[in-house]
């Protein structure tokens, strides 16, 4: 870890993973418990095309996805409301459209090489100029999550409760939707378009193997996020591996490990109940 912070792009490379680390699992645990575990996905699939009018534009590539996210979450989010029998259908072809629009409009301004750090990640070209947006945005985000916390939670439980409790709904969902958009902007230069969606998932998924609480699920769920992000770099800098998919794959590591120490721990818990209640009914025939 001290070699790698010999050099000034890991050391901005290292606090971008932190910030990632904390914000993605942070999102996602609304996310998966809303059963909108692909929402991040089709997100990164409609911030190619704010990337092809970035680079076409000869503007910042990182605003254009930023604003064509965030505008295409919304759209996700009304026709959800819509049209509950043919989102799936209307979603996959906002989806696709995206992806579709984003390689053509990339390849018409001769960037199709730049097309890859944004598919893939490429966290060691991230400027400081790079981390500073990123960093404003994260803010913002763990601000959301931290004002409107409560209300979130409420509507991800029970919409109709949240809705009989005088709580703004589709407001809030919206709220969702756009929060998601801005943490696939804000990972993408590390994770890649097409993985970010993991690290909004994978630590929640882990959490939940260990934890009951929502709030206990999502700060394990931000700790896995940290751990994944900073190991994942740290590796790809000393085995020269590309860091988006490493850091992907020590999430999904540690969560295999999660499946299997939950399973461990509810065996010892079936066990301790079951001696128990042998006890229990010992004493009972002791007492008969």
């Amino acid at each position: 870890m001290t070699e790698m912070l010999q050099y000034d792009f890991m050391r901005v490379a290292l606090v971008m993973a932190l910030l990632i680390g904390l914000t993605a699992p942070a999102v996602g645990t609304f996310i998966v418990q809303r059963r909108l575990s692909l929402l991040g996905d089709g997100i990164g699939h409609i911030a190619l095309t704010g990337i092809g009018l970035g680079l076409l534009t000869g503007s910042s590539p990182v605003l254009g996805a930023l604003v064509v996210s965030v505008l295409g979450a919304v759209a996700i989010e009304v026709l959800r409301a819509r049209s509950r029998s043919g989102a799936d259908v209307a979603l996959a072809l906002l989806f696709y459209g995206g992806l579709a629009g984003g390689v053509v409009l990339t390849n018409a301004q001769g960037g199709g090489a730049n097309l890859q750090s944004y598919l893939f990640g490429s966290i060691s070209s991230v400027s400081g100029s790079d981390l500073y947006v990123v960093a404003g945005l994260a803010v913002a985000v763990l601000g959301i999550v931290a004002l409107f916390g409560r209300e979130l939670f409420l509507l991800c439980q029970d919409e109709e409760m949240a809705r009989a409790a005088g709580l703004p709904t589709r407001a809030l969902s919206v709220l969702i939707a756009a929060t998601a958009a801005v943490t696939v902007v804000i990972s993408m230069r590390a994770i890649g378009l097409l993985l970010v969606s993991a690290l909004m998932i994978v630590p929640v998924a882990a959490a939940q193997q260990l934890t009951r609480g929502f709030r206990s699920t999502m700060l394990l769920a931000m700790g896995v996020g940290v751990l994944s992000a900073v190991s994942g770099l740290a590796g790809s800098f000393h085995y020269d591996l590309p860091p988006g998919p490493s850091i992907v794959l020590l999430a999904l590591a540690v969560f295999v490990a999660a499946v299997a120490g939950g399973a461990a721990t509810r065996r010892r818990r079936t066990a301790s109940g079951a001696d128990r209640a042998g006890v229990d009914a010992e004493a009972e025939v002791v007492r008969g």
